[in-house]
């Protein structure tokens, strides 16, 4: 609609906006105020909105990894690690080192994965030899190294490393006995197997223990094992005990 002022003015004006009835000679009064309080809102809300992405992007900043050895046997070790804290970056990767070198190490492919798991074993070490191992994390805001950890595999003489769980046997009067044997080596069991368990120790290849081990790919062998480690004081090949 098209408004004549009183100095003539043309004003182009919404009809949906006029009154009912209005007609062309129609006279209506037409009040226009600045709302300084809605400017005023408007300004601190985009205020606060800046605030917050320089909080988020500006000032927070991906943390390096921190990792610790965890447990260490003759020919593996577990690397534990903090929850990640990336900000607001993503994570693009993660890689092992040991002794500077990267290895071919399989590694969470998400942030989610990472802090679930919390953990890795890396194997394949030599027998009673020391290595550095650190980790890199590759984000969309940089690259980060965790902190150098060193650890040392054990001498087969040491037997603390050593990790059993108990599957099926004669009876539970033959676990408690390899209990004692697993105490007088120096070594420890567990209730389940995880990624600590070095043997499962059995005399017959059945029940869901059995089957995680095949998973993680544990040693089954039978409990004459724990009798010659015990017998020649140190640790005995699995593969003349694997339980068939």
């Amino acid at each position: 609609a098209m408004l004549l002022t009183e100095d003539y003015q043309l004003i182009e004006f919404p009809s949906v906006l006029l009154p009912k009835g209005v007609v062309l000679g129609s006279v209506v009064n037409i009040d226009v105020g600045r709302d300084r309080g809605a400017e005023q809102r408007q300004r601190n809300e985009f205020r606060e909105l800046q605030e917050q992405i320089l909080v988020d992007f500006g000032t927070k900043q991906p943390k390096a990894p921190v990792i610790r050895v965890g447990h260490t046997t003759q020919t593996w070790t577990v690397l534990e690690w903090e929850p990640l804290d990336l900000a607001a970056a993503e994570l693009r990767s993660l890689h092992l080192y040991r002794d500077g070198q990267r290895m071919m190490q399989s590694m969470p492919s998400s942030l989610e994965v990472a802090n679930s798991v919390l953990a890795i074993k890396t194997s394949g070490l030599d027998v009673d030899h020391e290595y550095e191992f650190k980790i890199e994390m590759r984000t969309s805001a940089g690259t980060l190294f965790s902190n150098a950890v060193t650890i040392r595999t054990h001498s087969l003489e040491n037997l603390s490393g050593v990790c059993v769980c108990f599957g099926e046997c004669e009876s539970q009067e033959e676990i408690e006995n390899m209990k004692e044997t697993v105490k007088r080596i120096g070594a420890s069991w567990a209730d389940r197997v995880s990624m600590n368990v070095t043997h499962f120790v059995a005399r017959y290849k059945a029940g869901p223990g059995c089957e995680t081990a095949l998973r993680y790919n544990i040693p089954i062998v039978k409990p004459d094992w724990l009798l010659a480690c015990e017998a020649n004081g140190k640790l005995q090949p699995a593969i003349k005990y694997y339980l068939d």
